[in-house]
């Protein structure tokens, strides 16, 4: 049954992507709101695997790469869901592109174990789930931000999509610049209960402050200096590098205190 739910939700939104190729091949104009019926549909999938293996591991499925990568479409894919149903559907397009991101990185998952396995000491905490889920969820917004940002670099000067995808990268980023600082509040709190310091400037820490330094400026230029449309745009590309870099990056390239991430 977990197996299944996990292929169900990959095969749904490779549907998401079918549906708006159909669409365009037959003209068809109700593509892009099948695309997003097809995403919330792999979404729900989502949820039952999710749960399934919560069950059976008898934890928070965040302990390792395999389990976060999965954890971070379930936030990217739900971020999009709602920023679309309350932008009353102008970002029904996005659809299909979002479908693909959700696509690549659950394939990319694939390539990490994914067998359930024990917690290690310093993983077993309540905070696990606390501070792990909301990180995560703040790089599935910037990760939301990051695709906006991509879509609209590559749009014309006129386009009429380009108010409501601006839109989009701004809120998405506030969104996870917020839930990225609750999530190094939270980590300061596990570190001060498991290490007893709430800062040790370990390399996850370091970068976790450099990426939310970045984003912090990035709203201060939009906010103050009237950084916009491709500025901010620009922004929100290099931002996504350095969420790259803290959550891969320093796993494997750089040791610490966080060294058990790369598992």
């Amino acid at each position: 049954m977990m197996q299944f739910a996990q292929k169900a939700s990959f095969v749904l939104y490779v549907a998401a992507l079918a549906v708006t190729l159909a669409g365009f091949l037959f003209n068809k104009e109700w593509k892009f709101r099948y695309s997003a019926l097809a995403l919330w549909a792999g979404w729900v999938s989502s949820n039952f695997y999710i749960a399934a293996r919560w069950y059976w591991a008898g934890r928070a499925p965040l302990s390792n790469m395999y389990e976060s990568l999965v954890f971070l479409v379930w936030a990217f894919v739900i971020s999009y869901l709602l920023f679309r149903k309350f932008s009353g559907r102008t970002l029904d397009w996005l659809a299909p592109w979002t479908a693909l991101v959700a696509v690549l990185t659950l394939g990319g998952a694939s390539f990490f174990a994914s067998d359930i396995s024990p917690l290690m000491p310093a993983l077993q905490s309540n905070w696990l789930f606390i501070h792990v889920s909301t990180v995560m969820a703040g790089y599935g917004a910037l990760l939301l931000s990051f695709l906006g940002a991509v879509v609209y670099s590559f749009m014309g000067a006129q386009d009429d999509k380009k108010k409501s995808l601006e839109s989009l990268v701004y809120r998405a980023c506030l969104v996870g610049f917020w839930l990225l600082t609750l999530g190094i509040i939270t980590g300061a709190v596990w570190a001060n209960s498991a290490w007893g310091a709430y800062w040790q400037w370990d390399p996850k820490e370091t970068w976790s402050l450099i990426t939310w330094l970045f984003y912090a400026v990035a709203i201060h230029l939009r906010r103050t200096k009237g950084w916009r449309d491709k500025k901010f745009a620009g922004l929100m590309l290099w931002g996504f590098v350095l969420v790259m870099f803290t959550y891969f990056g320093v796993n494997y390239l750089l040791s610490g205190l966080h060294s058990y991430a790369e598992s």
